[in-house]
């Protein structure tokens, strides 16, 4: 009998966070994405889905149409420079936009359960973290800052940078965010598969701080151009 119950629970429970209405594919997320952050760097947002009505809504269970995983830095709220509202971004936030095991947990949650087809690694100009590991400041720290400097010394990327941009710190941010692009496109057993069958698109942007604008990167052919603009 409690084994029953239990079944119940877990069945009631996983429906309120599954998907009842229809996926929104990889492009038309995108699309309402760059549209969004459009809104806002033209100082137009709109600001949707954040009413009390709307968490009312949110109690019958959630249907984000897109996961960022972006830095926790406080200038770089997703749901705000893409103007989105609440229950439609799937936001997974650390220093560096960092990904480890509970962030790929978390990230697979959203694909599996919530449907979402569209991943985003969002890095930043100015990133703390990225300037830290540039400074060498790995020397001197003792704490949990630590294992992020250890993320960003693994990147194969950076290794492949010319040795003429190696220690500029906007290609260094850039080079971090193809670096989550790889990690993901290649995770296993959930993503990986699902990229390669094309049911998962899984690319990277990068937010410009002074203008708005969030710039789509998708190779390191990419870094060259957009560090000579920036320069």
């Amino acid at each position: 009998m409690r084994m029953f119950i239990s079944v119940i629970v877990l069945a009631v429970a996983f429906s309120a966070c599954s998907p009842s209405k229809p996926k929104v594919n990889d492009k038309d997320a995108l699309t309402r994405l760059l549209e969004g952050n459009r809104r806002f760097m033209e100082g137009h947002p709109v600001h949707p889905d954040q009413t009390l009505e709307r968490i009312r809504e949110l109690k019958k269970g959630q249907h984000p149409f897109a996961v960022i995983v972006s830095c926790s830095d406080s200038r770089v709220p997703p749901e705000v420079i893409f103007d989105q509202g609440l229950g439609d971004i799937f936001s997974v936030r650390t220093a560096g936009n960092v990904i480890g095991d509970y962030e790929l947990g978390s990230i697979e949650y959203a694909v599996e359960h919530l449907g979402c087809q569209l991943i985003i690694v969002l890095g930043h100009e100015q990133c703390g973290a990225v300037s830290a590991f540039l400074q060498h400041e790995s020397d001197t720290h003792h704490d949990h800052i630590q294992s992020i400097l250890h993320y960003l010394e693994s990147e194969p990327e950076e290794k492949a940078l010319p040795d003429s941009l190696k220690h500029s710190l906007y290609t260094a941010i850039q080079a971090n965010i193809l670096h989550g692009v790889r990690l993901l496109r290649t995770s296993e057993p959930v993503l990986r598969p699902l990229a390669e069958a094309k049911k998962l698109t899984i690319t990277g942007a990068l937010y410009q701080i002074e203008t708005g604008k969030v710039v789509i990167l998708d190779s390191l052919n990419d870094l060259a151009s957009h560090d000579s603009i920036r320069q």
